[in-house]
């Protein structure tokens, strides 16, 4: 029986040259407007599939050189089918669907709250997910309704990667460019927030409440676990990513220390995908050194997540809680995440009136920048705050794509033949695929299917 390939909605990426068309309202000078960035994920099952594909398409997600680039849609659609029915699985065993539009709605009211007590009583919050509803096209159709004067650009990423942040600021340049809407429209982008005192206060409070809870606090590693990237992003691309989780657990370390906890710590990456290598050391290697190390107690901190998702409620407090048991930790324990947290959300209060004198039209240049060194700092700013072009310039303006693992092919079974063998399937099963699409018969799906299932 044949099976027809699902229809996916319209990817984000693929839709960030065309106009919003909508009638804005004339801009008004003091009316503020907050755009969080956001990932975005899966309200219900349904929604997995497309979701990943929305991901997957995305050329910051997946950079493919420019020759093959037009496949990255069929490329996309492969990849979300084979890893839907293991990421249903964690969506499921979580409630059935992502929380997170509903805890980024609560940090929207949270910071706006915040704003008015704070003296911005003209201030809104837009929530803009990048691969899932409310899309960022979304979100700036609605700013540019509203007549937004102001617009402060908000990653709820701490650390700047071109991976999240910068992929949502690339739909976001594309689409200030492709409509004339936004030419009056003054903007400035917060990058990076990892630095700021309120929220290494807030993450230094989560982590003392939880260490009090061990039967021997003193002796509980902390044991942070960001996200992944790609090797290659930081090497070739110049990916800040690495530089600022790291400076971000050595402040939080140090605020630990000043209230007189020395706990051992260890830094770890989660959640890699596929054969290339990822910034090391991973989550599950670690935790199984630390286990055969003899550490009995161990405190998680998803140290990259302001929000509950998938990765802590599934990846994190199932799968890793039972690998730290199964190495020999007999104490575990997380860290929540953020969420709405006083502190967290005063200090973002704060990070947006603190940019608002940065704000410029779409195309100039703010002469002031804001990076590690607070405000007024300059060309040492580690990632500037200041209008699109000049962030976006500042990191992966090239916008290279992934380097080779190997070279080119050798004769013999080498590293080399393994992976052109590996590239040559993949075209055959690209070409097979396009002809099931054209032809509605199935040749490859039910075969990879169980085969994917064995993993």
């Amino acid at each position: 029986m044949s099976r027809s390939p699902p229809q996916m909605p319209v990817s984000s990426s693929d839709s960030g040259t065309g106009q919003l068309d909508v009638a804005p309202r004339p801009p008004q000078s003091g009316k503020v407007g907050v755009l969080l960035l956001n990932l975005g994920g899966p309200e219900k099952l349904e929604d997995v599939q497309p979701f990943l594909y929305n991901l997957f398409a995305d050329p910051d997600i997946i950079r493919l050189p420019s020759a093959v680039r037009f496949l990255q849609p069929v490329l996309a659609s492969v990849i979300a089918s084979l890893r839907a029915p293991k990421s249903a699985e964690g969506y499921e065993a979580i409630g059935g669907g992502s929380p997170l539009r509903k805890i980024t709605d609560d940090q929207a009211v949270a910071i706006r709250k915040a704003l008015r007590k704070k003296g911005i009583l003209d201030a809104e919050v837009y929530v803009a997910m990048r691969y899932w509803h409310p899309y960022t096209e979304e979100a700036l159709k609605q700013v540019v309704e509203d007549g937004v004067g102001k617009l402060v650009i908000l990653p709820l990423y701490p650390q700047f990667s071109i991976s999240t942040s910068g992929s949502s600021l690339r739909l976001i340049e594309a689409l200030f460019k492709g409509d004339p809407a936004f030419e009056s429209l003054q903007h400035t982008v917060i990058p990076s927030w990892y630095q700021r005192p309120g929220y290494v206060r807030a993450m230094a409070d989560l982590i003392q409440e939880e260490l009090d809870q061990f039967p021997d606090p003193e002796e509980a590693r902390i044991f942070f676990s960001a996200h992944g990237v790609p090797k290659s992003y930081v090497i070739e691309a110049g990916d800040p990513y690495k530089e600022e989780m790291e400076e971000c657990v050595a402040l939080i370390m140090g605020e630990l220390a000043r209230r007189g906890r020395g706990n051992p710590h260890t830094l770890a990456y989660q959640s890699r995908v596929g054969p290339v290598e990822w910034l090391k050391p991973y989550t599950d290697d670690s935790i199984r050194e630390l286990g055969k190390g003899g550490c009995k107690s161990l405190l998680a901190v998803p140290i990259s997540f302001v929000s509950e998702h998938i990765e802590t409620l599934e990846e994190i407090d199932m799968e890793y809680r039972e690998l730290a048991e199964e190495s020999g930790v007999r104490h575990w324990r997380r860290v929540p995440a953020l969420n709405t947290d006083a502190t967290f959300i005063d200090d973002l209060a704060d990070a947006v009136i603190e940019a608002l004198p940065y704000v410029s039209n779409f195309g100039g240049r703010s002469s002031a920048t804001i990076g590690s060194g607070g405000a007024g700092a300059t060309t040492d700013a580690s990632v500037p705050i200041g209008d699109l072009e000049a962030l976006l310039g500042a990191y992966d303006r090239e916008r290279r794509a992934l380097p080779a693992p190997v070279g080119p092919w050798e004769w013999g079974f080498t590293k080399s033949a393994e992976t052109w063998n590996g590239r040559l399937a993949m075209v055959a099963i690209i070409v097979i695929l396009l002809l099931e699409v054209t032809t509605g018969q199935s040749v490859l799906y039910s075969a990879i299917y169980h085969m994917t299932a064995l993993d």
